[in-house]
């Protein structure tokens, strides 16, 4: 599937290696996807904890895992870089990205709830739907930043 991808990719003119790595990166994102949605709906729903605090704690689960996933699959050959230096890197870009993303949350969870207030079911939960977006928009600066940054050991 991946091949697939990225020989189309190369179609259009795109670096099939580089196209294999957004992928992968995608990939990676949604498992990330899965840790940061459900920590933050436990969190939330099931403990109470306040919207930012919970997605602060579940952003970062996420991005533990993903940092994990993405050094040893993603970019197998990145490691050229020792190992608390590339980690560090990587935190460093995803605090930026915590903070676009809390930002994000913070603006759109009221203009969503504002929506939901007539669907009983989804009343008060605009986070859902503000997380969504706010993961969309993080997702390609993680990507960029790290490529260029923390994985800027690999070869295009």
């Amino acid at each position: 599937m991946i091949s697939f991808l990225t020989s189309i990719a190369a179609r259009f003119g795109t670096n099939p290696k580089e196209a294999e790595r957004f992928i992968k990166f995608a990939l990676v994102g949604t498992v990330g996807f899965v840790v940061d949605f459900g920590t933050l709906a436990f969190l939330k729903e099931v403990i109470g904890l306040p919207t930012l605090l919970a997605n602060s704690i579940s952003f970062s689960a996420a991005v533990t895992s993903n940092f994990i996933l993405n050094r040893y699959w993603t970019y197998p050959d990145s490691r050229s870089k020792r190992l608390w230096l590339q980690m560090g890197q990587f935190f460093a870009v995803n605090i930026v990205g915590l903070v676009i993303n809390n930002s994000i949350l913070y603006v759109l969870e009221g203009v969503f709830n504002g929506w939901l207030v007539m669907v009983p079911l989804l009343a008060d939960r605009g986070y859902i739907f503000a997380k969504m977006v706010a993961t969309i928009v993080v997702l390609f600066w993680n990507f960029f930043v790290n490529r260029h940054w923390t994985y800027n050991d690999v070869a295009e």
